[in-house]
């Protein structure tokens, strides 16, 4: 009798310390009913948006079905979930994360049950009946082994981040509909065409610096997303971001939906210290792909300080100059980052180097080519060219039509100028215009594409604010319509392209003056109780 009360005590001791790491994964479907079809459906709550509720079927289709359509007693269903999503959307990632990283490897009450297990065995061993203790012996060691698993589920618990994606789109939202995002079960998706629509491109390279690339808007959608991994889990060895590793394509996606390479490139050099990079750390790769090579700290401008200015692609975040609380930034380890009070790692995107990413801690996939898998792939629609030395681009703007650019640059005291476009069938024609006369190439490449959402969401931001006239040049009249009031505008604010701010209103106003300020382009951002609203304009 007493040698079975041990077994069971020890089992029980032990069981009940490993119990905390079970977790018992489903979905509920709940049978939802549309009053005004009278019919029914099955499915989970996904998200309330735009009067929508987004309920997830059992094939994982998103169905929206508007709020008013629902029973009362789904629509409270559904307010209620809302809340609760509103609620942990506050947090960067979701409660099981606060088990992941930044804990103490063995956790002190386990410690503490094992030691006295080991000295209550010991007593045993000592004072007990020395023929029991062929009986005692198995039992004690399958309470070790109990309690060791325990030990060893908190370690793989260690280093497993769950991420609440939620959280994941809001740092994105500031910048759409440029980008559009979307999710499963492993990632965070990310759709646009690699071109900021916030800061011009190109100009500040060295004149060294330009390998006779241009700004290609390129087709990140679909298949070819940006992803970022739902379920980040640090490696045991952080691999380090330099010219022997991630030389080719991104290491992570900035929230403007621009790709972000190695600071490396992939003849080894620091790109900013080259003198490759423009005044907002871009240039176009071989394949007439704009991307970063440092954090894209400019558009914080834009941004909440306290929101990730981009994601890894191991899964971590990357913020600037303060923690996600708001709080300054601390104290960064070898990796460029560190634990949050959230006990999830993330990055800091800082001026120097390593910029943004010194190891990679969370784990990757890296192919024969030295780039992470899964990526997105640029469409070159020309072969590459050679760098032009000596040449200082002055000027990279688009034209009327909104179908191409003009790159302007000086070389040896004169100017020459690359104006290109594209069709929609994919046709890309150069002229490059230089004091001689002018050549033109002509290339079939990919067939251009939208964004996802881009069409849809002007429309519904047409209907609720209009701004006009675009081109502008003493007046620009605001109007708010359909279910947007006047109260509702918390902050009305005209950026440069550069971040500098020349106008602000903290209420709303019916127009902006702008015979004080200077021609060029300029970004109206106007700041609603539950979202932005932000149009691209020209002053002439």
């Amino acid at each position: 009798m007493k040698t079975f009360s041990l077994f069971v005590t020890c089992c029980l001791l032990g069981l009940f310390l490993h119990a905390h790491t079970i977790e018992h994964k489903g979905t509920v479907l709940r049978h939802w009913s549309i009053e005004k079809e009278h019919r029914f459906i099955e499915g989970s709550f996904f998200m309330y948006k735009n009067g929508d509720v987004l309920i997830e079927d059992a094939h994982h289709k998103i169905l929206h079905i508007p709020l008013a359509s629902l029973s009362q007693k789904d629509q409270a269903y559904a307010l209620n979930k809302q809340e609760w999503v509103a609620e942990i959307n506050h947090q960067h990632s979701m409660p099981s994360a606060h088990l992941v990283a930044h804990q103490p490897m063995f956790d002190y009450k386990l410690l503490l049950a094992f030691v006295i297990l080991v000295l209550f065995g010991s007593y045993v061993y000592m004072y007990a009946d020395k023929q029991k203790m062929n009986y005692l012996k198995p039992v004690f060691a399958v309470s070790v082994l109990i309690m060791l698993c325990s030990f060893g589920e908190k370690v793989v618990r260690h280093y497993r981040s769950i991420t609440n994606p939620v959280s994941i789109d809001s740092a994105f939202t500031p910048f759409k509909p440029s980008v559009h995002t979307l999710w499963d079960a492993n990632y965070f998706y990310v759709e646009s065409k690699g071109i900021p629509t916030t800061h011009p491109m190109m100009v500040g390279i060295s004149n060294h610096g330009w390998q006779q690339q241009v700004p290609i808007p390129q087709c990140y959608i679909g298949t070819n997303a940006w992803s970022i991994p739902l379920n980040p889990v640090i490696a045991a060895t952080p691999v380090p971001v330099s010219p022997a590793h991630f030389t080719r394509g991104a290491i992570a996606i900035a929230v403007n939906g621009v790709a972000i390479f190695n600071p490396y490139t992939n003849t080894g050099v620091d790109a900013l210290v080259d003198g490759q990079l423009d005044s907002y750390g871009g240039h176009c790769g071989r394949g007439d792909d704009y991307h970063y090579h440092i954090a894209p700290l400019s558009l914080y401008a834009y941004t909440s300080p306290t929101l990730p200015i981009a994601y890894a692609l191991d899964g971590f975040a990357v913020y600037g100059s303060v923690e996600p609380d708001g709080s300054a930034m601390t104290t960064l380890d070898a990796n460029h980052g560190h634990f949050g009070s959230n006990g999830v790692y993330h990055y800091h995107g800082t001026p120097s180097f390593p910029y943004m990413i010194g190891n990679m801690v969370g784990q990757v996939t890296e192919d024969a080519s030295s780039q992470i898998i899964p990526q997105a792939a640029a469409q070159p629609v020309r072969p590459a060219l050679t760098p032009l030395n000596g040449a200082l681009i002055t000027s990279c703007i688009p034209n009327a039509a909104n179908n191409g650019y003009a790159l302007s640059y000086t070389l040896n005291g004169q100017n020459y100028s690359v104006a290109y476009s594209w069709t929609v069938s994919g046709v890309y024609t150069f002229n490059f215009i230089s004091p001689t006369g002018t050549t033109t190439s002509t290339y079939n490449g990919f067939k251009p594409c939208d964004v996802p959402t881009l069409l849809h969401d002007i429309s519904e931001l047409e209907s609720t604010v209009s701004i006009f006239p675009n081109p502008a040049s003493d007046l620009l009249n605001i109007v708010l319509s359909g279910e947007t009031h006047e109260t509702d505008v918390q902050q009305i604010a005209l950026k440069s392209l550069d971040g500098a701010t020349v106008f602000t209103a903290n209420q709303f106003v019916h127009s902006i003056p702008l015979h004080h300020i200077s021609k060029g382009q300029y970004i109206v951002r106007i700041q609603l109780a539950n979202s932005v609203v932000t149009r691209k304009i020209i002053i002439r």
